[in-house]
């Protein structure tokens, strides 16, 4: 990819992506109880027309979630798609092995890096297909 205003831009937006996973996951405290209502009432929603949720799912999936932009936005700075999902586990263990070194009130899980890393993956595939060339 040439330099130029396409490459800062998604610098630049990959700064503030990290900065706001960085704001997410290494705080001391968790959210407040108060901001995981919303989850709760779509959850409980959802189970009572029969989906099974629970909040273990939730987590994982918001995990997953978490990454896709990373996955996308790295993706559009490197081609190589292996090294954006190694960029992006590599980032989800830097970020559990902060958790466990100096924030005794969160819970760094190897389940986290895994979950991020399948949304650094999805990421940079959506990218992909979404670049392929269209056949007739």
């Amino acid at each position: 990819m040439r330099r130029g205003p396409r490459r800062r831009t998604l610098v630049a937006l990959l700064v503030v992506y990290l900065a706001a996973v960085a704001w997410v996951t290494l705080r001391p405290d968790l959210a407040p109880d108060s901001a995981f209502d919303a989850v709760r009432a779509a959850a409980a929603w959802l189970r009572a027309r029969g989906v099974a949720v629970t909040f273990a799912l939730v987590e994982a999936l918001a995990n997953v979630v978490m990454f896709v932009p990373f996955g996308l936005l790295v993706g559009a700075l490197q081609r190589r798609t292996w090294l954006v999902v190694v960029a992006g586990c590599l980032t989800s263990a830097l970020i559990e092995t902060l958790q466990l070194a100096f924030l005794p009130t969160r819970v760094a899980t190897l389940q986290d890096v895994a979950m991020n890393t399948l949304g650094a993956l999805l990421g940079v595939l959506a990218l992909r297909l979404a670049a392929r060339p269209r056949r007739a």
